[in-house]
């Protein structure tokens, strides 16, 4: 059985999915990042990043999204870890 730990998104790995469980960013950096679907219980992915690791790009519902680093270090994310 897996077990499951919370993590900053700009943690997660290349093709890792997990829920986002908090978002913990305030002011209009955090409306934009909920105005983007990116609020608690939604799954996401990581799709790739820019070769200077910034910005990433995530799955989220059926769209692609690309966030910096900074805004990706405000959302908290629920990943299951490896046995």
């Amino acid at each position: 059985m897996a077990r499951k730990k919370t993590i900053p998104m700009r943690q997660m790995s290349d093709n890792q999915s997990g829920v986002i469980k908090k978002v913990s960013a305030v002011g209009d950096m955090g409306r934009r990042i909920r105005e983007m679907g990116l609020v608690p219980d939604t799954p996401i992915q990581i799709q790739g990043r820019a070769p200077l690791k910034d910005p990433v790009a995530i799955k989220v519902r059926d769209f692609i999204l690309t966030l910096r680093n900074r805004e990706a270090d405000h959302i908290l994310v629920e990943v299951e870890e490896p046995d």
